[in-house]
């Protein structure tokens, strides 16, 4: 079907940790709607014991939904394309790429920031990028390579971050999107410039980085075999914000500056939006970070584990033949006693156990609570370790936020989690206003129509998803019972 140019249609492709889609996003007026194309899994592939992503399986799902979009016979304005961040590949002087590149939860990170520390101190490492120290950033992965004597990484001519590798993948242009570079810890955010000094106290030479691009930008043109191959034109192809949480905090329908928000599904962040980075002793010793965001905003934030938790128990009871329903999932959560057991979501015994069910039992163990029995046990000890978990960042934030926190925007696959949503608003005393669901993607479109100049700002952005969504308000209840809770819960933190 042919449309009307008083409407304009956009291709999303949204990587996450565990799965992706391929969205048509249609700009009408002054709202916008979302169809899936197609969806699929994202897995680690283990060998020979690391761990990788397969990056050619990411681009063929991103043709296959460029063949999709073909059958509908629509023009398509632009493609936009946003995924987890820090991970990167390698490419070669030829432009081939040179492996597979690494996951983040490949333990080859295990105490390499301690080892960097020893080459430049980590409060120095922290004043220069406003970064929070996880083992797994960019920074401490080139450095583990290093160390491991990786071929790629001295054979590299270039890296390039995920989406920015699927983007050359698909237009044969090589740029490094701002969000998605911010992640790495080996960006400046005051300059918006790569710090040279952090890449060569590791032997790497800073020029394997392209210059940055800002979101909105555009990147090139989709390359003639690929618009053959899938049936489309030669349709441009814009940086969106690469950084899926990036992407999705443009999509948040706030009505003032007074709000924190938490982008929930298997990573939990919870953060502000600011003008300038923050980055002060408090922020350090709250281990806070300064990502990018659009419009020179800075996204100051704090990375939470989130379903990661549940998602992986759901695979070993998937093994053992028990597949719960979502809505299975919150009767039995629902039908059990609360606040029996708590565990830190961010241990780093469950960064990637072999057993998250015998990492939750073993934490209860260690720290003398019951240990859960039950599947219904384990459910309701994450959701409720979860939303305490929320409130004692909430709580941080609030002691650094330059404006008062007056709501929370809960975005995200997570959002449609009604019972952790109440459970969050009981916690953190305050309304959590959950939606829209699809915000990486909304943002990622709307970044792409901001490109071609169709909106003019990220308020009037803002406006359109406001018109566009029905966010579902959660007002605390049981505070007092709660507040009870987290005291107990606190003593289980580090």
């Amino acid at each position: 079907m042919n449309t009307p140019r008083n409407t304009h249609n956009f291709f999303a492709f949204d990587l996450g940790a565990t799965s992706g889609r391929s969205i048509l996003g249609t700009i009408s007026g002054d709202k916008v709607e979302l169809k899936e194309l197609t969806r699929f899994p994202n897995k680690i592939i283990r060998i020979h014991d690391k761990y990788y992503w397969d990056i050619f399986a990411l681009f063929d799902e991103l043709k296959n939904g460029l063949k999709t979009l073909s059958t509908l016979n629509i023009e398509i304005d632009a493609i936009g394309i946003d995924t987890w961040g820090v991970d990167f590949v390698y490419l070669g002087k030829d432009g081939t790429l040179l492996s597979q590149p690494r996951s983040y939860r490949d333990p080859y990170t295990n105490g390499v920031p301690e080892e960097y520390f020893k080459i430049v101190p980590k409060k120095e490492v922290y004043n220069l990028t406003g970064i929070q120290i996880m083992n797994f950033n960019s920074i401490f992965q080139l450095y583990a390579a290093k160390r491991e004597g990786s071929v790629a990484i001295n054979s590299a001519n270039d890296l390039l971050f995920i989406p920015d590798a699927l983007s050359y993948m698909l237009t044969g242009k090589k740029v490094c999107e701002y969000t998605i570079a911010s992640t790495s810890q080996l960006l400046n955010p005051r300059t918006k410039n790569f710090e040279a000094k952090l890449f060569n106290a590791m032997g790497v030479d800073p020029s394997i980085i392209q210059p940055i691009v800002m979101p909105g930008e555009m990147i090139g043109y989709v390359m003639e075999s690929v618009v053959k191959e899938c049936g489309i034109g030669k349709i441009p192809v814009i940086a969106v914000a690469g950084h899926d949480t990036g992407s999705a905090i443009v999509a948040i329908p706030a009505d003032n500056e007074n709000f924190a928000y938490l982008s929930s599904g298997t990573w939990s962040l919870m953060g502000i939006e600011v003008k300038d980075p923050i980055i002060n002793d408090d922020s350090y010793n709250m281990n806070f970070t300064n990502e990018g965001g659009v419009d020179e905003t800075t996204r100051f934030l704090k990375n939470i584990t989130g379903m990661w938790l549940l998602e992986q128990c759901r695979k070993e009871w998937e093994s053992e033949g028990k597949s719960y329903t979502y809505s299975q999932i919150v009767e039995m959560s629902n039908s059990v006693q609360g606040f029996l057991s708590f565990i830190d979501p961010d241990d780093n015994s469950f960064a990637n156990p072999e057993s998250m069910l015998k990492a939750i039992s073993a934490f209860c163990q260690k720290t003398k609570q019951k240990v859960p029995v039950s599947d219904a046990e384990f459910i309701r000890c994450i959701f409720d370790s979860l939303a305490l978990k929320y409130r004692y960042v909430l709580e941080c934030l609030k002691k650094i936020a330059p404006f008062p926190i007056e709501k929370l925007h809960v975005i995200g696959g997570g959002s449609k989690n009604n019972l952790l949503n109440q459970a969050t608003a009981n916690s953190i005393g305050i309304p959590v206003i959950a939606g829209p669901c699809e915000a990486t993607a909304l943002g990622n479109i709307m970044i792409q129509a901001r490109g071609l100049g169709l909106v003019n700002s990220l308020e009037e952005v803002r406006t359109i998803i406001k018109n566009s969504v029905m966010p579902k308000i959660f007002v605390p209840q049981d505070t007092e019972l709660w507040d009870a809770a987290y005291q107990n819960f606190i003593k289980q933190l580090k």
